[in-house]
């Protein structure tokens, strides 16, 4: 690599204005390391929506010691395709959604980009409402009851600051967290150590009696976070790993992703589960204020960093999403639209009963499309082209191909399989297989092998004709955006 495009430490620590597209990373502009990737994760994940997904093992009806075994195992396999798909936008120096045109082409891939667009705007809502709650616990601890006007108030300060932040993009939001998730990791271990000192634990008892239901609960929980949290953010990955600096070794950059996404994961969910177990409830704002009484004012002011941490992620890569698809607007005007449909959602979660079964009935939704989309990718990238990409082809350049039918169809197919095993608390997402086998949920297992599978099938007595890598600093067709 020439001198002149090696990283410097100035470099690495510089907050500029991220005047990137879906264009290729220049290697020059490529300062990020792994450590920072670990970082960005973490501070994305170390959230009280993760207390929310271990006490939903609880509310599921399982022991702790289930809940907490689902969790750590699963999070395995989920957190390792997470890895892998990291090492794409290392690799090529492309974000992810401009990635999936390598399997879909340029106009099949608009599709999946367009439901990644609406899923961030999703998740934006459902991280503020986690905001919002903790926020208006604090002031009730405080004594401040400001009513409906000041939940809109604090609404709109948190959704500010996300803004902002994501407006300027990919290195503000390095800065932030490299900064921040440090000290956040720090309270977050003090909490743990309170936590547990004050709850009784009940490793053992479970409502979940008979056999059947307790296999539901497992596979219910095993689709929610054991290996469904990793999935969810596989459409997100490559839009930061593509900033990597291309001489960060490839095992380097899936073992700092897996990491930070596999630790506060699996911890945040033990400790929900544990509080949850205790007694506590599943809501985030009971399940900090039961565990720690009056010293949670100071410590979940702090704790409101999770949160905002993973929205700015989901502002930036909705505003990468709608790009990928052909969006020619400003980036500020995507992220406008993004606010508003998250205050929408926002509005339901609000007057949900209960955000546990809200947020699962949430995350099954979302997984139905992300596993096979996940496993079409994979297939595509790492078996039949054997990680390399010709990358112009992906801009409009020679060899690009508009629609892959073969790609669609085994989507297609593969949602199908998804939603016949799965099993959520809405009737119409629990589907025939799931139903006839016990009320299992193997929806994120029945969509991959379907959707993988059958594209191998079609595709292997016909590999991809692009099988070099170009250089990421290449200049792309001008119409591929």
């Amino acid at each position: 690599m020439p001198a002149h495009d090696v990283p410097t430490i100035e470099q690495s620590d510089t907050v500029r204005f991220d005047a990137h597209g879906v264009d290729p990373i220049p290697a020059a502009a490529r300062d990020s390391t792994p450590w920072q990737q670990f970082w960005i994760w973490s501070g994305a994940n170390i959230a009280p929506i993760n207390w929310v997904l271990g006490a939903l093992g609880i509310t599921l009806g399982l022991s702790l010691l289930e809940t907490l075994a689902v969790v750590a195992v699963g999070n395995l396999a989920g957190c390792a395709v997470f890895g892998l798909f990291n090492m794409m936008g290392h690799r090529t120096g492309v974000n992810q959604m401009v990635l999936g045109r390598a399997a879909f082409g340029r106009r099949g891939a608009v599709l999946p980009g367009l439901v990644q667009c609406l899923l961030t705007m999703g998740w934006v809502g459902v991280n503020t409402w986690v905001v919002l709650d903790l926020v208006l616990a604090v002031l009730r601890q405080l004594g401040v009851d400001g009513g409906t006007g000041l939940r809109y108030l604090v609404a709109a300060i948190i959704m500010l600051v996300q803004l902002g932040l994501a407006l300027y993009g990919f290195y503000a939001i390095r800065t932030f967290e490299k900064y921040t998730v440090p000290a956040t990791v720090l309270i977050m271990a003090v909490m743990t150590v309170l936590a547990l000192g004050q709850a009784h634990l009940d490793w053992t008892t479970a409502t979940a009696t008979t056999p059947a239901a307790k296999i539901t609960a497992v596979t219910q929980l095993l689709t929610a976070i054991g290996i469904g949290w990793g999935i969810t953010w596989l459409p997100y990955s490559a839009d930061y790993s593509r900033f990597v600096r291309p001489g960060a070794s490839g095992k380097s950059v899936f073992w700092s992703t897996a990491l930070g996404m596999y630790v506060p994961t699996v911890w945040l969910a033990a400790l929900g589960a544990c509080l949850a177990g205790a007694g506590g409830g599943s809501e985030p704002s009971t399940l900090v204020i039961g565990a720690f009484g009056v010293m949670a004012v100071p410590v979940l002011l702090l704790i409101m960093h999770g949160p905002v941490a993973t929205n700015i992620l989901n502002l930036y890569s909705c505003s990468l999403a709608a790009l990928s698809i052909g969006v020619r607007a400003a980036r500020w005007k995507v992220v406008l639209f993004a606010g508003v449909v998250a205050s929408v959602m926002l509005g339901i979660l609000i007057n949900a009963e209960s955000f546990a079964q809200a947020f699962d009935n949430w995350m099954v939704s979302i997984l139905v499309w992300i596993s096979p989309w996940a496993s079409v990718i994979l297939v595509d990238f790492f078996v039949l082209r054997r990680g390399r990409v010709d990358i112009p082809s992906l801009y409009g350049g020679p060899g690009a191909v508009s629609v892959n039918g073969r790609a669609l169809l085994s989507l297609g197919l593969g949602l199908i399989a998804a939603w016949s095993w799965e099993y959520g608390v809405v009737p119409a997402t629990q589907g025939p297989i799931a139903r006839a086998l016990g009320n299992t949920d193997f929806s994120w297992l029945s969509g991959a092998v379907v959707a993988g599978g059958l594209y191998y099938l079609l595709t292997r007595a016909r590999k991809p004709g692009a099988v070099s890598i170009a250089t990421a600093g290449e200049t792309p067709v001008s119409g591929g955006k």
